[in-house]
């Protein structure tokens, strides 16, 4: 008999959720400005992920956030750890037995160069999302306490990896037409977010195609096989942050605390933030894997 795994920070959704208040790129200027090209650089991702720009919010735990964690994203260890939760999750995805929806796309008219860039926007999302849940894990676990305690020295990448690229136009609530918004309000209700992430304003994009894609996925996340599929990812999350990933900016809970004391909202606040984010990430990257094998050839 197979023994279930203890994770010692179990998934967790707070409750009530916070209000969050992400700086956007386009109200970021000097220093943040550049932070925020720094911080897509080194995560090797071609857009700011809300739940980081929601961390700016806390300019002094956002800050001592980056600078111990940009040593750690650069290195090969934290290449590697979003490598294998990739592989993990579209792997695990496949439990949910994600059907193609090509054809019913062709029927709608879609064509083989417009199937590419939805596959092209999916796959920035396929890569990006990793360093991100592993930031927000960093950031939720330190703030209750946890350390990391690998003592390996880290090396730096080299090689870097290829950033996926593609051109992601958002399709925001406020310019979509009545059936997207009704489906992104769905979509919260169902995921039991306050906000619409970007990968599906991105997908929507291409609104009829989003609408397929999102009715194939909305009887699976009901089962208890995709509450499954997140537990494992949130547990591997975990496991890489406490056990395996080196510590080259030497974070710590107490260095992380301290910081959000000196944000105005406190440090349960920042905490309920990362929560949150750090809750909802197993569950997008299993829609994105999802998603991409709903167009997956053969």
């Amino acid at each position: 008999m197979t023994l279930p795994r203890i994770v010692p920070a179990p998934r967790l959704l707070p409750s009530p959720l916070p209000a969050i208040h992400p700086v956007p790129e386009y109200l970021a200027s000097g220093a943040l400005a550049q932070r925020y090209e720094e911080t897509k650089r080194v995560l090797d991702v071609p857009w700011m992920g809300v739940v980081t720009m929601a961390m700016a919010h806390y300019p002094n735990f956002f800050e001592a956030l980056w600078h111990g964690a940009r040593p750690l994203a650069d290195s090969t260890a934290f290449e590697a750890a979003c490598r294998q939760l990739r592989r993990t999750t579209e792997r695990e995805v496949l439990r949910l037995a994600p059907g193609t929806i090509e054809a019913g796309l062709e029927r709608l008219g879609y064509g083989a160069p417009e199937l590419d860039r939805i596959r092209d926007a999916i796959e920035v999302f396929s890569h990006g999302n990793y360093p991100y849940l592993l930031l927000a894990t960093v950031a939720r676990l330190l703030l209750e306490g946890h350390e990391m305690q690998c003592t390996e020295p880290a090396r730096v990448r080299d090689p870097r990896p290829v950033v996926p690229k593609a051109t992601l136009v958002l399709m925001e609530a406020h310019h979509a037409d009545a059936p997207t918004r009704a489906l992104y309000a769905e979509l919260q209700a169902v995921l039991g977010l306050p906000f619409v992430n970007t990968d599906y304003r991105a997908l929507a994009r291409w609104p009829s195609y989003f609408a397929l894609a999102w009715s194939g996925l909305r009887p699976a996340i009901d089962t208890q096989s995709y509450r499954s599929v997140c537990a494992a990812i949130h547990a591997d999350a975990v496991a890489f942050v406490l056990e395996t990933l080196p510590n080259p900016g030497h974070l710590s809970a107490a260095s992380l605390r301290a910081a959000a004391a000196h944000d105005d909202a406190g440090i349960d606040e920042v905490l309920n933030v990362c929560r949150l984010f750090q809750w909802l990430l197993p569950g997008l990257v299993t829609n994105i894997a999802y998603f991409r094998k709903q167009l997956a050839p053969g």
